[in-house]
């Protein structure tokens, strides 16, 4: 507390009243300045930067039951949390089904039309597809990789020779080729609980998908227009995961999932530091946990090169002809 001179001001002139006064209140605002900086400075380093991130992986706290970050380069696993259990996997099955269109080479020009079908009685989801919608199969491929569409999953399946039976079939030997073993479908869309994976296979699955030059392009797009509304007038769809839009993200791939069972999920592929990762989240709680959970993965590993580049600052060259 500011405490008053012995003098009272009743007894001074009126220049030493007026010198008296602003004396008390510059030691008042001098007194009060360096906690309000230190409020500033609080809320500035809080709001622009966050938490500090602990380079030790034990010290990441992620909202996702299971996660997995590899680095694709080494195929070497960075960090794992939980990794073992078989999942349900929900619309991240959507990679497997836009492979085998396109592995099978299918016409994408040719026009399909939403049937009762491939209506979702199972859980009864939203689509922006009605009964009699047509459009192109690589439009139905755009709209499944990027709005996450089920009746637009379920007519490619549909469409394929020998119907969504052979077509599941196909996903299931293609899982075996890539050697996810631990991989099974029943539906193409992820709506069925038993599309289930490892967090491990899903890896494999990204890191094959991502090689797909027309995979990579339909998944990282912020929005697509498609024309499915009345005569066809294009309609705006935009991609499940905001991140794709987001800036200092370099997604190479992506798709999210989400039913009861499955938790929402995400996969990706990105470059961080120059290094091609593979990031496995599954079953996360909340809508936006798994978007935080990637960005933490994110700050982990720029903290964790900048302390390896650190290290390997702090070491004398050697001069034995290798690049680091």
């Amino acid at each position: 507390m500011y405490h008053l001179p012995w003098s009272s001001p009743m007894f001074l002139s009126s220049s030493a009243l007026r010198s008296w006064v602003l004396t008390g209140f510059m030691a008042l605002f001098v007194a009060h300045v360096p906690l309000a900086e230190a409020q500033v400075h609080h809320h500035l380093h809080h709001h622009h930067h966050g938490a500090p991130v602990d380079p030790d992986p034990r010290h990441i706290a992620l909202l996702s039951v299971t996660a997995l970050v590899v680095d694709e380069q080494t195929q070497k696993v960075v960090y794992a949390k939980n990794p073992e259990p078989t999942h349900p996997i929900a619309s991240i099955t959507k990679l497997m089904t836009a492979l085998v269109v396109i592995q099978n080479h299918q016409n994408m020009e040719e026009i399909l039309t939403v049937s009762q079908e491939d209506v979702d009685t199972l859980r009864y989801s939203h689509s922006h597809l009605r009964v009699g919608t047509q459009a192109t199969r690589l439009d139905f491929m755009r709209m499944a990789l990027v709005a996450s569409e089920n009746r637009a999953a379920a007519a490619l399946a549909r469409n394929f020779p020998g119907g969504t039976a052979a077509f599941v079939q196909q996903m299931n030997l293609q899982a075996q080729k890539l050697g996810m073993k631990d991989t099974h479908f029943e539906d193409s869309s992820g709506l069925n609980g038993a599309n289930v994976a490892t967090a491990q296979d899903l890896a494999v699955l990204v890191s094959t998908a991502v090689k797909v030059p027309l995979i990579h392009e339909i998944t990282t797009r912020s929005e697509i227009q498609v024309p499915i509304g009345r005569g066809g007038r294009l309609v705006t769809l935009h991609n499940t995961n905001p991140l794709v839009a987001q800036e200092g993200w370099q997604i190479g791939l992506s798709k999210t999932g989400f039913i009861n069972e499955a938790g929402q999920c995400l996969v990706m592929q990105a470059t961080i530091h120059q290094r091609p990762t593979i990031i496995v989240l599954l079953d996360s709680r909340g809508h936006h946990a798994r978007f935080s959970d990637a960005n933490r993965v994110r700050r982990w590993l720029e903290v964790q090169d900048q302390t390896t580049l650190g290290l390997l600052s702090a070491k004398p060259v050697q001069k034995s002809g290798v690049a680091l």
